[in-house]
């Protein structure tokens, strides 16, 4: 369906748990090739591939669909979508320093004064309302970690139900950025990839998300937030796009609502 060149070969990528993915090598060129599993809904993924195309053509680093011989960028087979987007060069750190954080924070700034202006809609629907639902459903199960589990994520959801804000610059967002979804070749940054959770939500709120997902250090059971890369993405973010001040004031609630929904 394709007019890209032979396969010279190909293998399965074992990161990632939503979708399933392949390496591709054809006719010297590499791509991916994503299978997309029961998590995505099929009636989301225009607004994926669009999302990318459109990031692309503003010169933003992450992976491109492409266009098949029928000049679409989604295929179905044997009940399932494929995509093929184009192979983005370097790999994830698993330890960020605080100059990466700041060029994250560059690159992220970057993103959302792009996308502020494109008119794609995708609301998000793991955002606050979703996670009452979320907790109810699980609420037993939690004392399996911890027997005060429950009840520190109740008075935490309470809270934040209580304090989330109304009204902050909104676009759309990643959603998903943790450190295995931002590449870098060496020390360089490389690009963005798995716009799977992207949607239309508060600029803040991705902030808060990175603090949870990029500014933690230690071990996985003594975690401590570490200023100095909060402070170094923000800087970073802050020199491409101004926060207000409602939006400063709001980020001890969304990192704490960041942390809940994930």
């Amino acid at each position: 369906n394709y007019n890209l060149g032979n396969l010279d070969a190909f293998r399965g990528i074992e990161e990632g748990i939503e979708n399933t993915n392949y390496y591709l090598s054809v006719s010297k060129k590499k791509f991916i090739l994503t299978v997309y599993e029961k998590r995505v809904k099929s009636e989301d993924l225009p607004f994926f591939s669009e999302l990318m195309s459109s990031l692309n053509k503003a010169n933003f680093k992450c992976p491109v669909p492409i266009h098949n011989k029928e000049n679409k960028t989604l295929l179905d087979y044997k009940g399932k979508k494929l995509m093929i987007v184009s192979f983005l060069e370097g790999k994830a750190k698993q330890n960020l320093s605080p100059t990466n954080c700041k060029t994250i924070g560059i690159e992220v700034a970057k993103m959302h004064e792009i996308t502020k202006n494109f008119k794609l809609k995708r609301q998000n629907n793991l955002s606050i309302k979703s996670w009452r639902n979320l907790f109810n459903s699980i609420k037993d199960k939690c004392t399996i970690i911890h027997k005060d589990l429950p009840k520190l994520i109740e008075e935490n959801l309470n809270d934040v139900e209580k304090n989330w804000p109304e009204d902050l610059p909104k676009g759309i967002i990643h959603a998903d950025l943790f450190h295995d979804n931002i590449f870098f070749i060496e020390n360089k940054f490389s690009g963005i990839i798995d716009f799977y959770f992207s949607c239309e939500d508060f600029f803040a709120f991705e902030i808060a998300i990175c603090f949870n997902a990029l500014c933690f250090d230690g071990l996985k059971n003594n975690l401590s937030f570490n200023v100095t890369k909060a402070k170094h993405f923000i800087d970073g973010y802050s020199s491409i796009r101004k926060l207000a001040d409602e939006e400063i004031n709001s980020i001890k609630v969304l990192s704490q609502g960041a942390a809940l929904r994930f």
